[in-house]
């Protein structure tokens, strides 16, 4: 599994510009030197535009300085923007997090991953590889299907004994086994488009294991419900776990404020 964050939300060149208006500036990507992301810039724009009579472009400009310049008055770490989106959280008002939004690239994950994934579908946008329209053939420029093995499979101490002839028995570990399943499976996938059949029907062959790669785009709340089904712990199964953790590890590295709410998740 490799995921690599492509493009999170960030703040217009317009919008910076604005900040001049008002005599305020910028530097380095950073409001006013207090530290605060894009990311909490549009979401302290969302959230007191529900509370202001002010404008939307100008709640940054105006009320940035009070929220992201002064500590929390709630006892806790952090400023008053950190005890404000603390609030939102804690009384439900989410949706003001659905401004802010991030795009991965997922690659190498198997198709039971993806169904499971898929069943996230409000807050996420999905482009996935196709096995109609990518071919995956031996001979192919895939140069066959690649395959994700459990992590119960790849340490299970059983083996199975197999008799490869009259004579001849063998015992395979468990990740064996299922490696010469899959090879199998890749023979059969050949076979069939030897015999003329289109790859989009001779992937009805292909297993779950199979691997996938795909695009997808989830705003901030989505993210924080998905990983509050699919952390550890929750029941959910290992590859998913380990997306769940890959994709808060790359959030966290650019919005790093929202670390607590995956933690309360």
């Amino acid at each position: 599994m490799n995921v690599v964050l492509l493009a999170h939300t960030q703040l217009s060149e317009k919008f910076y510009d604005s900040f001049d208006i008002y005599g305020h500036s910028y530097e380095g990507n950073k409001l006013d030197n207090t530290g605060a992301t894009d990311g909490q810039a549009v979401a302290l724009s969302a959230i007191r535009t529900c509370y202001s009579p002010g404008n939307p472009s100008e709640i940054v400009v105006k009320e940035g300085v009070k929220y992201f310049g002064a500590r929390a008055t709630d006892g806790k770490e952090g400023t008053e923007a950190d005890r404000l989106f603390r609030q939102i959280v804690a009384s439900k008002h989410t949706s003001t997090l659905e401004h802010i939004s991030f795009t991965f690239a997922i690659e190498s994950v198997s198709r039971a991953l993806l169904a499971q994934l898929t069943r996230h579908r409000v807050g996420f946008s999905f482009s996935v590889q196709s096995q109609r329209y990518v071919r995956f053939g031996s001979d192919d420029r895939s140069g066959g299907f690649d395959y994700a093995v459990p992590e119960t499979i790849k340490n299970s101490a059983k083996t199975v004994e197999l008799e490869l002839n009259a004579n001849t028995k063998h015992k395979y570990t468990a990740e064996e086994y299922f490696e010469l399943f899959m090879q199998e499976i890749q023979s059969v996938y050949d076979k069939l488009r030897e015999l003329g059949v289109p790859a989009e029907d001779a992937r009805a062959v292909l297993p779950n294991a199979a691997a996938t790669n795909l695009v997808m785009t989830a705003n901030l709340r989505a993210l924080l419900d998905f990983y509050a089904k699919r952390r550890e712990g929750r029941g959910a199964q290992g590859e998913i776990c380990s997306l769940a953790e890959e994709l808060r590890k790359q959030v966290v590295a650019v919005e790093p404020w929202v670390d607590q709410f995956f933690e309360g998740a």
